[in-house]
């Protein structure tokens, strides 16, 4: 799959789009708080089945309920469609779980 560098107006459609997300540091971010640790490892385990798929993997870091996700396509050194098509697949999952953002 090829994937593009996105330009500033498509990053600024992309932060309305996605619910949850922000572009932070130059990465697109987001952040889950869950029940407890079991849900929040359920969710990193489907969105680690979904990143596998995808060939695009995430950087992530879970503190008991609370999962933070940051996207970036690092060989071509900024944000490109396949964070956006990544952090999309994120949002679909059910159920819905608790953005924070």
């Amino acid at each position: 799959m090829t994937s593009k560098l996105l330009n500033a107006e498509e990053l600024v459609n992309l932060t309305e789009e996605l619910y949850g997300w922000k572009i932070k540091n130059g990465r697109l971010r987001s952040q889950w708080i869950f029940k407890d640790f079991v849900e929040a490892f359920g969710f990193i385990a489907k969105v680690a089945m979904l990143a596998e798929q995808m060939n695009h993997h995430p950087e992530w870091s879970n503190v008991y309920a609370k999962v933070t996700i940051e996207l970036i396509t690092h060989d071509l050194g900024g944000l490109s469609t396949r964070d956006a098509q990544l952090a999309r697949a994120i949002n679909s999952l059910e159920p819905k779980v608790n953005p924070e953002g």
